[in-house]
C-alpha cells in the first residue's frame, strides 16, 4: 500500500466519497473500531473507521471524538506538519457518524522502540511532542506512534486531544527541557491571533480559546516541558 502524500488528494477522495465495504474489527481498541475498504473509480484504500455509536462513555469528554479526530489532522495540516493521517468525518458509515482515517501500512515499530533504535527520526519525534502539546494529547501512548516505509512519523487517536483543561498524557518525555525549533514555533505563532474555522467548528469556544492560549504559551516560553507527576504518562504505555 502506497504511503499517502501531502495535499493527499487521492486519500481524501476515496475517504470522502468511496464506496465503504467491511474489512475487520481491530479487538484491542478501547472503543469499536473497524478496518475499512474505501473503493471508488478503480482506486481503494484502507481506513480506520470509529463510530460515535461505538464510543465508551466518558466523563472528561462529550460523545462524538470523531470530531477531535478530525480537528487534529486539520490542525496538523494547517500546522503544515504533515503529523496525523487524512482524516474525515463520514455520516454513513456501516455503524453511522464517525472518523474515517486512512490507514498507514507500519511493521509495528512504535516509538519506545524506534527512540533507541532510529536517532535520525527524533526530529520527527520532536515535533510529534510540540503538536501533542499544542493539541492536549491525553493519550499518546508508544503504540500511537508509527513509522511508515519511507521514514515518516505518523501520529494516531487524537480522540482524546483539545480539552480546555490541561491534560497532557504522553510517552514522549525524552525532550523535556529541550528548546523548540524555530521554524515549529514559526508554524505555532499564528494561531495565536485565532484558530481556522474548520477547527474552530469541530470544537466548543472554551476548547478553542484553550487552544489559542496553549499557542501563545509555547511561543511565550519555547521548551518542551517536564512532566510532574505520573498523572502525565498514559496506561498502558504502549
Amino acid at each position: 500500500m502506497s504511503v499517502p502524500t501531502p495535499p493527499f488528494t487521492r486519500e481524501l477522495e476515496l475517504l470522502e466519497a468511496g464506496e465503504l465495504n467491511l474489512v475487520a474489527q481491530l479487538a484491542e481498541s478501547s472503543n469499536l473500531t473497524f478496518v475499512l475498504e474505501a473503493a471508488r473509480g478503480g482506486e481503494y484504500g484502507w481506513a480506520v473507521y470509529k463510530p460515535e455509536r461505538g464510543e465508551r462513555p466518558l466523563h472528561d469528554f462529550a460523545p462524538g471524538l470523531h470530531a477531535r479526530e478530525r480537528a487534529a489532522f486539520l490542525l496538523s495540516e494547517h500546522l503544515g506538519w504533515h503529523i496525523v493521517p487524512p482524516t474525515v468525518v463520514r455520516e454513513d458509515g456501516p455503524f453511522g457518524v464517525g472518523s474515517l482515517q486512512w490507514y498507514i501500512d507500519n511493521d509495528g515499530s512504535h516509538y519506545l522502540q524506534l527512540l533507541e533504535s532510529r536517532p535520525d527520526l527524533h526530529e520527527q519525534f520532536r515535533r510529534m511532542a510540540v503538536f501533542d502539546l499544542l493539541s492536549n494529547n491525553t493519550d499518546r501512548k508508544s503504540g500511537h506512534v508509527l513509522l511508515d516505509a519511507v521514514g515518516g512519523i505518523w501520529g494516531i487517536d487524537h480522540g482524546l486531544c483539545f480539552s480546555a483543561e490541561p491534560k497532557l498524557r504522553t510517552v514522549i518525555w525524552d525532550f523535556a527541557g529541550e528548546k523548540i525549533d524555530a521554524g515549529l514555533l514559526a508554524a505555532v505563532e499564528p494561531l495565536i491571533d485565532g484558530i481556522p474555522g474548520d477547527i474552530a467548528a469541530l470544537l466548543n469556544p472554551a476548547e478553542v480559546a484553550a487552544l489559542q492560549s496553549r499557542a501563545a504559551r509555547i511561543v511565550r516560553l519555547p521548551h518542551l516541558p517536564h512532566p510532574r507527576s505520573h498523572y502525565h504518562y498514559p496506561w498502558p504505555l504502549v
